[in-house]
């Protein structure tokens, strides 16, 4: 597939390294010589100083000949600009724009973006995303990672495994065995940097994070069955009052009226703003590392602390010192990878990152066959994949025992008329059945043709 990225800041690159690595032909637009030749250097691509909007750019990117265009500057207008001209005139088949400001986004104005008006076939708010994840976290505490499939119907929940957790040292069947009615099934293992598929007999020990795929009423069974059966906090404080941070403070305005939230805003006239479009949430003006505002902020009596400014830094140590004071537990926004290494060992319970938000909802679009969604997790290493079996699909009709499936892959549930279903031994597939599964980085191409219409059916 021939992409062009426009934008080669932290997600343009992000997006460019991971297409790069799957051998796409991957070409990348900015107006910065340095962030390009950072391209050029690292990756596996071709790298073009110019404006991503400008005709003449796209053309020497190879526009006449691409599949895709992916448009994530930092400016919406440029990224809108940038799907229009390669519609109109390079006709590129796939147009994704990045964009931030919610007003475009109000359901009001949704026509904007129709084909006859800015065609844009993808749409991807960073901020909303992200926003929606923070707010599942909170919605399901002890979950380091939740992803909804099949209409909200299948969650893949990661769970840390302490030192407590009562299903360490049970082999998974076992598992099975012990609890036949529960639909929830173990498809990964990241034991010390290293994620695989494990085997029935293998177990799990203290300090792994399990990716579980469940059906949506039995996550918080699941949870409990690791040990994780933690309330849903009711007092939050959010470091920062930008777009994730409001939108976070209102949805729970609108779906938690036990929730109390105080918000804490560094820029004075944000603050303000903010303040004003919020009727319950305690607005605080000040730093979130200011120790004095945070115990102004009763951070001694807060459930959980979730750092959402802009700065990295800031998140990590107001992250820190919360915990410090006496909060219970704290969620973390981190954008540059090499912070997610260590913040772990600092006291930081979860990390949001935004940048593996963007690529999974690139890679659904880039991946071919009937994929549905598309969540990548460690940094790439493997991906929940959600996708509909076709008549031809080598998966219908057959036992799954019988399948061989390649190694690093695991099915974890089916959607089928409404119904999840867990998949064992002799379950076989139907046609229109909706599959979500694990996918090792290595055989996310043999999950591709499981899910493709072949030549024979036409």
């Amino acid at each position: 597939m021939k992409v062009i990225i426009c934008g080669a800041g932290q997600v343009g690159y992000g997006i460019a390294e991971r297409l790069a690595a799957e051998r796409n032909d991957v070409s990348v637009i900015d107006v910065s010589p340095e962030l390009i030749r950072n391209v050029r250097d690292t990756l596996d691509a071709k790298g073009f100083v110019g404006h991503g909007a400008h005709p003449d750019v796209l053309a020497r990117a190879g526009a006449q000949d691409a599949d895709m265009i992916v448009a994530v500057t930092l400016y919406d207008e440029v990224n809108m600009v940038a799907c229009q001209v390669a519609h109109s005139l390079f006709n590129v088949p796939t147009k994704i724009a990045r964009i931030r400001a919610q007003s475009y986004l109000l359901s009001q104005y949704q026509d904007l973006f129709a084909r006859e008006q800015l065609p844009i076939d993808v749409i991807i708010s960073p901020e909303r995303e992200v926003a929606e994840l923070v707010l599942r976290r909170i919605a399901l505490p002890g979950a380091t990672d939740v992803v909804r499939f099949a209409e909200g119907a299948i969650a893949m929940v990661a769970i840390e495994c302490l030192d407590e957790c009562p299903v360490i040292s049970t082999p998974l069947a076992q598992l099975s065995e012990l609890f036949p009615d529960l639909l929830s099934t173990v498809v990964a293992i990241s034991r010390e940097g290293r994620l695989f598929v494990p085997r029935s007999s293998d177990q799990l020990i203290a300090g792994d994070l399990a990716y579980v795929v469940t059906a949506k009423d039995h996550v918080r069974r699941t949870l409990g069955l690791f040990g994780h059966d933690k309330q849903e906090a009711t007092r939050i404080v959010i470091a920062g009052g930008g777009n994730i941070g409001l939108y976070v403070a209102q949805t729970l305005e609108k779906r938690q009226s036990r929730t109390r939230v105080k918000i804490i805003e560094s820029g004075r006239e944000r603050a303000i703003a903010i303040a004003d479009e919020l009727r319950r949430t305690v607005v605080l003006h000040g730093s979130a590392l200011d120790q004095k505002l945070l115990t102004e902020a009763d951070i001694d009596d807060t459930d959980l602390m979730v750092a959402l400014t802009n700065d990295d830094q800031v998140n990590v140590l107001s992250s820190i010192m919360a915990k410090r004071l006496g909060c219970r537990s704290n969620l973390t926004l981190i954008n540059n990878p090499s912070f997610q290494d260590f913040t772990h060992t600092l006291g930081i319970d979860a990390q949001v990152n935004p940048r593996s938000v963007t690529i999974s909802r690139v890679l659904q679009h880039v991946r071919r066959g009937r994929i549905r969604a598309v969540h990548s997790i460690g940094r790439g290493a493997a991906e929940i994949i959600e996708a509909e079996a076709l008549e031809t699909s080598p998966l219908v009709g057959t036992a799954l025992r019988d399948l061989n499936l390649p190694s690093g892959i695991r099915i974890g549930a089916i959607y089928r008329n409404g119904a999840v279903l867990r998949p064992s031994g002799e379950f076989q597939i139907k046609a229109k059945d909706r599959v979500v599964m694990f996918a090792l980085a290595e055989g996310v191409k043999s999950v591709e043709q499981m899910f493709r219409v072949s030549l024979e059916f036409f």
